[in-house]
């Protein structure tokens, strides 16, 4: 029985799923799966060979497949590593190792050296958003910049919701549609964005989501970031406080783009362009 997901068959239906989405990716791309110590690591690569180089990770239940309406303002200016993480539904291997170890960051750095990296941006968003800040932390020397959207780590987890969400779970289809409308509150509502939504409410119909509490980093923490940073925060985000975040941030990064959307909530619009404009800079 797979550690991450509910049944066998869940499993199954799920990735040929996702495999049908990777299949159309927009743009010009080359899968690849790297190995790790963690076990092999799946990613998808795209952009020009020669633009800036960016590892980008989906959050908790996401995968590459969540870059879709993204990929193409993102891989326009850059050449974007999107990568499965480990424990997290798509094709990376299942191992779930405790959030605050040192195992991500070791597999991120592994990740670069699979890709011939020696340094690269990373992109995160959500739980994304708080292994790139673990990984710029531990391996600072591999990361050129960083862009943040609705990162976890920084502001409190709201539990109410969540408690919510459980609740509304046992009603189903219906349950998770309603769950999912209150994380996608104010977000954009595009056919793209509306099929990813599609494959989230499957996601979470046979995945089995990871329920550790997730570490916070303290203002002294963030101080130690000395890369280029920008951050994107939504402030009706159900999940995380995202006004205490951005305050937070800019506290510890006076110098950093810390950008908070009044009017959005977890899943931001218009972050993309913004962040490839950054990203397409001078970070040597």
């Amino acid at each position: 029985m797979s550690a991450i997901y509910r049944s066998a068959e869940g499993a199954r239906v799920l990735r040929q799923r996702y495999d049908a989405l990777v299949e159309r990716w927009p743009v010009p791309h080359e899968p690849r799966v790297l190995g790790t110590r963690l076990g092999d690591t799946f990613a998808v690569v795209s952009g020009p060979v020669d633009a800036p180089p960016v590892v980008a990770l989906q959050g908790s239940g996401g995968t590459t497949a969540h870059w879709l309406p993204d990929i193409p303002v993102l891989a326009g200016r850059l050449r974007v590593h999107a990568v499965d993480a480990p424990g997290e539904p798509g094709r990376t291997v299942e191992a779930r190792p405790p959030l605050g170890s040192p195992a991500y960051a070791d597999w991120l750095e592994d990740v670069l050296d699979a890709l011939e990296l020696p340094r690269a941006a990373v992109l995160g968003t959500s739980l994304g958003g708080w292994w790139a800040l673990d990984f710029a932390l531990r391996r600072p020397a591999r990361v050129s910049a960083l862009v943040l959207v609705n990162p976890a780590g920084i502001g409190r987890r709201r539990v109410a919701p969540l408690l919510k969400f459980a609740a509304l779970s046992v009603f189903g289809d219906w349950g998770r549609r309603r769950s999912l409308a209150m994380v996608a509150k104010g977000s954009p509502a595009d056919p793209g964005r509306r099929e990813i939504g599609e494959f989230t409410l499957a996601t979470f119909e046979h995945f089995k989501p990871r329920l550790e509490p997730i570490p916070e980093f303290p203002v002294e923490r963030l101080r130690e970031l000395e890369m280029p940073l920008q951050a994107h925060f939504g402030a009706h985000d159900v999940l995380l406080d995202q006004r205490v975040a951005a305050a937070k941030l800019r506290a510890a990064r006076p110098d950093a783009d810390v950008r908070l959307a009044e009017d959005a909530g977890h899943f931001l619009p218009g972050w993309a362009e913004a962040a490839a404009e950054f990203l397409n800079g001078d970070r040597k």
